[in-house]
């Protein structure tokens, strides 16, 4: 387990490299050179006096998004190809399951029975 977040760590580093330096400055260009990283909403402020502007880093947030999901895409189509793996490899097949031992009456009742039919051939015989 401790490899496998380990792993998760370095993939999250690589995809958050993709996207921090490859699709999100050709997305920027293509919405006509914007920053999206530095994408802020401003709102007004909050109450009389206030001097610091309130400002959400919306665009972090929508890197974020953009990360996550494809994060989850990459472990999607990882955990499909090991599935498919899976259903190619052959199926043990499981022995027969061994018939219920008798109980103890059981046992009990087939010594009577054969107890009877020895003495009933002897009996035949005898006549």
């Amino acid at each position: 387990m401790a490899v496998g977040v380990v792993i998760g760590g370095a993939f999250s580093k690589i995809v958050s490299s993709l996207v921090d330096a490859v699709l999100m400055p050709v997305l920027g260009v293509v919405l006509g050179g914007v920053d999206i990283s530095a994408f802020t909403v401003t709102l007004p402020p909050l109450w009389p006096g206030q001097t610091v502007p309130n400002e959400f880093p919306v665009g972090r947030f929508g890197q974020a998004v953009v990360e996550f999901l494809f994060i989850a895409f990459a472990l999607f189509l990882l955990i499909k190809a090991i599935n498919k793996l899976r259903a190619l490899q052959p199926k043990p097949s499981e022995p027969d399951p061994e018939p219920p031992k008798p109980t103890k009456t059981e046992e009990l009742l087939q010594e009577i029975r054969d107890g009877l039919k020895k003495t009933d051939t002897a009996v035949v015989n005898d006549l």
